[in-house]
């Protein structure tokens, strides 16, 4: 039998077993040391252990969360355990606001314009798209496996990842997986999972949000047995509306557990400016919305309060997983990130339930960090996306990532020292294609059918709207909080949110005229900060790599300007004014270059002079003998 020295040589950092002679083997102790020692064992051993392994990571998924709507508020647990011991990054986005070409995004570090996933469903998204486009070999989870770490995952990864198609080819990356399969993803009470690629089981009758906190409880046992540090992704489909894929077709609101029936009675969509206005906000088909009734309206009253109840065993989940990471004494050698792959609207703009527009209550979404050096009880103000993350968690586990492309997302800070001297730049790209679905009992917003999946979808009726691709960007910074918008179908959208937070004044609409000329950014009037938008989100909408973190520099490769305001230099106004615009020749329902218009700007030269100011003189034409150069500020 091992004698204690043997053991306690396997503690690191000077911690030792001393109470015990260092010669003596465990038969010459009493059962009451020896019990002693076996409950004392594992927690130093987990301490032990913290002290020199990489650290782990847990990633809660949340799916089609909203931030607006107060649902944070509504998760004490999540408060109690993330929240008021990490840090909440409340300027973080997504940026493809619909399921799979968001969680491809965030899996991948890459824009959708590269993964070129951006549907939920063949041909241009989904699981199939997934591996044809070659991501099932390239993408977080091997990367983590590359670099050393254990891997797992449980609850949904990707829409028509189904029961038909789970083995062909089987998910890459995880040594251990318990996966949601179509068409039965959102039945919360009739899921099927394939456990490691095994035949897909039926779990009818069980709350599919419970089943998937078990299984990751599981996991996570399984995990600490290994000595290699672990990556646990969990992603329970709360609080996603309850949809029947099968004939005959249904939405229905999400569905709770019934401990959680009693809860949230009194709850109210936030009545906020943008909340069923009187005058209509938004372009083309958002701004022909009618007025919501007040049947209508107590519905999305109750849609919501059903999301908060479904919610409630994710909070319950959270507190589970942290407790038992605490009891095998590891929770502090374990990042935890907290964050859903979309935001969700209900009533704002007048919109059935539903998400995939640009607004912020679409794109806006949570991000909560827990870990080592994450400042408790903080919020960051980092401007930050999901194409951050996958960059986030490789650094945390010292890899380089994908060896084939290079990543087009950058590490959030997560420490003080790095949040104090962040990097983070102020700008967001978000882009959509394809069609627009409401949800929900009075879900009709247009025409178009839905589409034909799982041989029911054709029941519902033609409720949609089909021509929804756009292209968005989100800049941040000091005096300004904008967002610009192209549509496919050739209208724009301008707001600034720190004038207008809830989006309802477009100062590119039909009466906008009067809106324009009463705005200045920086002392400079709205025709040279649209020019500059606009240019910024041309070399966005196409960027690869460090481009899509530093586009400035795309702009001006030769300078130092990394924000609007500089680029707002009145030396670049005629520059600015004859880039390329950002538009579309059709609206299509993929990623098709040929539809999207021009792809490429034109890059600064620091030698290149505007025209010359000739003034008309007493003798003739004279030309002005100097130029103002530097900032404008400098001049006023």
């Amino acid at each position: 039998m091992s004698s204690w020295r043997e053991l306690s040589e396997s503690f690191k950092n000077g911690l030792e077993l001393c109470v015990l002679d260092e010669t003596a083997s465990v038969d010459g102790y009493s059962d009451t040391m020896f019990n002693k020692a076996n409950v004392l064992l594992p927690a130093l051993l987990g301490a032990a252990a913290a002290t020199t392994k990489r650290p782990n990571i847990l990633f809660v998924l949340t799916d089609d969360q909203d931030v607006h709507m107060q649902s944070l508020d509504y998760m004490p647990l999540l408060h109690k355990y993330m929240i008021n011991e990490g840090t909440t990054f409340d300027n973080h986005y997504c940026t493809v606001s619909v399921c799979c070409p968001s969680r491809v995004n965030l899996w991948t570090g890459r824009a959708a314009h590269n993964t070129n996933v951006t549907d939920l469903f063949p041909p241009y998204g989904g699981y199939p798209k997934f591996v044809k486009e070659g991501l099932n070999e390239d993408w977080l989870p091997v990367w983590l496996q590359e670099a050393g770490y254990n891997t797992y995952y449980v609850g949904k990864l990707f829409n028509a990842h189904d029961v038909d198609n789970y083995d062909a080819p089987y998910v890459n990356g995880f040594n251990s997986s318990d996966f949601l399969l179509d068409p039965y993803t959102y039945e919360y009470y009739n899921g099927h999972m394939t456990r490691n690629g095994a035949p897909p089981v039926s779990y009818a009758g069980q709350y599919s949000p419970d089943v998937v906190a078990e299984k990751a409880n599981d996991l996570l046992d399984e995990a600490v047995l290994h000595p290699e540090p672990f990556f646990l992704s969990v992603a329970p489909i709360a609080p996603h509306s309850n949809v029947k894929f099968t004939a005959p077709a249904k939405f229905d609101t999400a569905f709770y557990a019934e401990r959680h029936a009693h809860l949230f009675k009194d709850y109210k969509i936030p009545r906020t400016a943008n909340f069923n206005p009187e005058n209509p906000s938004g372009v083309g088909w958002v701004r022909d919305l009618p007025l919501l009734n007040d049947t209508v309206i107590e519905y999305h009253d109750e849609f919501q309060r059903s999301r908060l109840r479904a919610l409630q065993s994710v909070d319950e989940m959270v507190e589970q997983l942290i407790k038992k990471l605490e009891a095998k004494g590891i929770l502090e050698n374990t990042y935890i990130f907290y964050t859903t792959d979309n935001g969700y609207h209900i009533g704002q703009h007048r919109l059935s339930p539903g998400k995939e527009c640009p607004y912020e209550t679409d794109i806006h979404i949570p991000l909560i960090v827990r870990g080592p050096g994450v400042p408790a009880g903080h919020t960051a103000g980092v401007i930050s996306s999901h194409t951050d993350l996958a960059p986030t968690m490789l650094k945390i586990a010292g890899s380089s990532g994908s060896k084939k492309v290079p990543l087009d997302g950058f590490p959030i800070p997560l420490d003080k020292e790095s949040l104090d001297a962040r990097e983070s730049g102020e700008h967001v790209n978000a882009e959509f294609w394809g069609s627009a679905i409401p949800e929900g009992k009075y879900g009709k917003i247009g025409n178009d059918p839905l589409p034909a999946v799982g041989g029911g979808m054709g029941d519902v009726g033609n409720i949609a709207v089909r021509n929804n691709t756009w292209k968005a960007l989100r800049v941040i910074g000091d005096g300004y909080n904008i967002l610009y918008t192209v549509w496919c179908f050739g209208e724009k959208e301008f707001y600034d949110l720190s004038r207008d937070p809830h989006e309802v004044s477009n100062y590119l609409g039909a009466d906008s005229v009067d809106l324009q000329s009463g705005y200045t950014l920086a002392g400079r009037p709205f025709k040279h900060v649209l020019n500059r938008l606009d240019a910024l989100l041309m070399v966005m909408k196409s960027c690869k790599g460090k481009e899509c973190h530093e586009p400035w520099q795309t702009l001006h490769p030769k300078s130092k300007i990394k924000t609007l305001k500089h680029a707002l230099d009145l030396d670049f106004d005629t520059f600015y004014h004859k880039q390329p615009k950002v538009s579309y020749t059709s609206c299509e329902l993929g990623y098709l270059v040929d539809a999207e218009g021009p792809q490429h700007v034109r890059s600064w030269d620091e030698d290149e002079e505007e025209a010359p100011i000739v003034y008309q003189g007493p003798n003739g034409p004279k030309q002005q003998s100097f130029r103002y150069s530097g900032h404008w500020a400098l001049w006023t």
